[in-house]
């Protein structure tokens, strides 16, 4: 069974695009792209999922039974909520509330169908499975 990542290099090579070619055809970021290609994003959000299947010529179901949700039931909502307040207001630093782990964040950025900005805190432990995604 192929990953997300190895999927989604295939189609896009299959069509012959390079990854700045679907980053621009699907309407999202170059970085969102080469996150989800090298295995850092396991999950992805319906929008980037859509318009990958669109410029991919597949369903977007495809691409989403090889995503990996972690369920993170030790980590409460709060604590979830608060790490993406941080994220969004910049704080460097973070640590994974799971193990104490370097947390590796950034702030995804994408537009609504009415052309509005929308941003996306993220998060991936450098050590356990523990991640954001929204």
């Amino acid at each position: 069974m192929k990953t997300l990542a190895q999927f989604i290099q295939k189609k896009r090579e299959d069509i012959g695009l390079s990854a700045k070619g679907l980053s621009m055809a699907a309407n999202l970021p170059l970085e969102t792209i080469e996150d989800i290609e090298s295995g850092k994003d396991l999950f992805l959000s319906v929008t980037v999922r859509q318009n990958l299947a669109k410029v991919l010529r597949c369903a977007p179901d495809e691409i989403k039974k090889l995503e990996k949700d972690f369920t993170n039931n030790t980590v409460s909502n709060e604590v979830i909520e608060s790490l993406k307040e941080l994220i969004l207001n910049e704080a460097g630093g973070l640590k994974c509330p799971v193990c104490g782990a370097p947390l590796v964040t950034r702030i995804q950025k994408l537009y609504d169908l009415e052309d509005n900005l929308m941003l996306h805190p993220k998060a991936h432990c450098t050590k356990c499975s523990f991640q954001i995604h929204s």
